[in-house]
């Protein structure tokens, strides 16, 4: 007690530096721990995750074994589901398919099948997320011709409901596909959808349904179709409509074609390119200085190719009333 007051406050100041100089290393320490746990601990897996699915590629490119992640979402996808959930499943699965070529490769017809049911669904999100799953597998070779079971619904959903996300998911999935000749009937009936959809303002789904046609003018049994089909908007979409053009030219200058003498509708495709009035050649020359080469080339091909003679058939007024082949309120 023979201390002075002076001398126990010195003492008392260091006794709280040593303190907090030890209360400074522990929270450091510790801080180190967390840190260290942090990196070594991985995250449980979860298939909403884009960063989570690709680990999963990885984990399988590393230790050569699945991840039964593919299957996990199947499964649930058989499972009673709300609309919601159902579609955050098909996303999950086509982001696995593309990312797990081996275990998509695993999956069975069944699994198909599971998917293809969800194109009934009554919700678009649902249908539009099962398309985008079926374009994914379309690209297993073993998948194709299964897939392709389902051409007639595709066809039905993308000409009688309007949504722009439906029409791209649903037509690029059928360019995905070869077009078996049994689909040819309902492909003739949803034409007028398909150039509607052409003509639209959404130029992923115009460049999409372009493509298709495009494709099915190398049809003969369809080619008549595609020509008599009225059109208000032809060649709005360059490139692929040139190409397009080309095909349906090349298409009814065949012996094939020109054997049967067709009438064309006043308003239809045929007329607007290749009709009396349709001065087409006139009108692609300016596009001989496109700043697009592959623009310039396709335009001369479509040009030499309507030097061929000309389909010298009648042509008798046969309109009908314009109007949208889609129903009201979709």
């Amino acid at each position: 007690m023979g201390k002075t007051i002076p001398r126990c406050l010195q003492q008392l100041d260091l006794r709280k530096s040593v303190v907090g100089l030890a209360t400074g290393a522990g929270a450091i320490y510790l801080l180190y721990k967390a840190i260290r746990a942090g990196i070594k601990c991985q995250p449980p897996l979860c298939s909403n995750s884009p960063i989570c699915i690709a680990r999963l590629a990885i984990e399988r490119e590393r230790h050569g074994r699945d991840s039964g992640e593919i299957r996990r979402l199947l499964n649930s996808l058989e499972c009673k589901q709300d609309e919601y959930a159902k579609s955050m499943i098909l996303h999950s699965i086509t982001r696995c398919v593309y990312l797990l070529e081996a275990e998509a490769s695993a999956c069975t017809t069944e699994d198909i099948c599971l998917v293809g049911e969800m194109l009934d669904d009554k919700d678009n999100s649902v249908k539009i997320q099962a398309l985008n799953a079926l374009k994914a597998f379309s690209g297993i070779r073993k998948f194709r011709l299964k897939i392709q079971e389902h051409s007639i619904k595709v066809l039905e959903l993308i000409s009688t409901i309007w949504d722009t996300e439906l029409h791209v998911a649903g037509l690029r999935l059928l360019n995905s596909l070869p077009m078996p000749d049994y689909v040819h009937p309902q492909l003739r009936r949803v034409m007028p959808a398909l150039m509607e959809i052409m003509q639209s303002d959404y130029i992923l789904s115009q460049v999409q349904a372009v493509r298709l046609l495009s494709y099915l003018a190398q049809k003969s049994d369809l080619l008549y179709d595609i020509l008599n089909c009225q059109s208000s908007q032809p060649g709005s979409l360059l490139f692929e409509v040139l190409v397009f053009a080309e095909r349906l030219s090349e298409g009814r200058n065949t012996t094939h074609y020109r054997a049967v003498k067709w009438h064309y509708n006043e308003q239809s495709l045929h007329e607007a390119l290749f009709g009396d009035e349709s001065r087409l050649a006139d009108r692609l020359l300016s596009l001989v200085i496109h700043p697009e080469e592959e623009v310039q080339i396709q335009a001369c091909k479509v040009i030499v190719s309507l030097q061929c003679p000309q389909d010298l058939g009648c042509r008798p007024s046969t309109c009908r009333p314009s109007h949208s082949y889609f129903k009201n309120g979709e």
